[in-house]
């Protein structure tokens, strides 16, 4: 996808259009409209036809778009046909709702190993996962050739673990803690402050909430 050089805000949509394009296609529902994907997934038909003409002509004017298509087409652009393994830094209360739902709906993405330092719960197997040592992150990550991990850790401790992924060539860090991380070029960062998303939230409700109807209308 990054060979692609599409705008960051259009990657970020691609899940969103490949998840409701299996939803359809378990419907047998074999054809849709940019104008039904909008309202479908909250995002406007011109932007819908502004990413999808980033890959070409996905769709036939008067006819539509064909999901069996759009659906191999994307599947191929999100490596769903791939299994990507991923490691968990930190089995606290959010690390252990992630392993409960370790991507159930996203069959390609798998937790498949996880490091704390909590003795009660390393060396055990927490919902499927092995629980290492934080000690044997470096390791394990590098025999299990694991290029990609999510991080729950307190926030004074995540420079040092996001130093320790990169010693072991992870390539990718989804980030759940406050903490701004410093990191090589080589790695691509993702950080979900949840503390943050809620205040945001309640910002646009006190001050536009008569504006948003429904749905907030920037979905990026």
């Amino acid at each position: 996808m990054a060979e692609q050089r599409i705008p960051r805000a259009t990657a970020k949509r691609l899940p969103i259009y490949y998840r409701y394009l299996n939803i359809l296609l378990d419907a047998d529902k074999t054809r849709v409209s940019s104008t039904e994907l909008s309202e479908a997934v909250k995002v406007d038909s011109a932007t819908i036809r502004r990413d999808f003409s980033y890959f070409g002509a996905l769709g036939k004017r008067g006819y539509g778009y064909d999901v069996p298509k759009l659906i191999e087409f994307f599947k191929k652009i999100l490596n769903q046909d791939q299994l990507t393994n991923v490691a968990l830094v930190g089995v606290g209360n959010l690390g252990h709702a992630l392993l409960n739902f370790n991507f159930h709906q996203n069959s390609n993405v798998r937790i498949s190993a996880a490091f704390d330092v909590n003795d009660n719960i390393v060396n055990t197997v927490q919902s499927g996962v092995p629980i290492y040592p934080l000690s044997e992150m470096g390791k394990q990550l590098r025999d299990q050739q694991i290029a990609i991990a999510i991080i729950t850790v307190p926030e004074n401790t995540a420079q040092e673990v996001t130093d320790e992924l990169a010693k072991a060539d992870v390539r990718g860090i989804l980030n759940f803690t406050p903490r701004r991380l410093s990191v090589p070029d080589t790695i691509r960062v993702q950080n979900v402050d949840l503390t943050n998303e809620l205040q945001t939230l309640i910002y646009f409700i006190d001050n536009y909430g008569e504006l948003l109807g429904g749905n907030e209308k920037s979905q990026d």
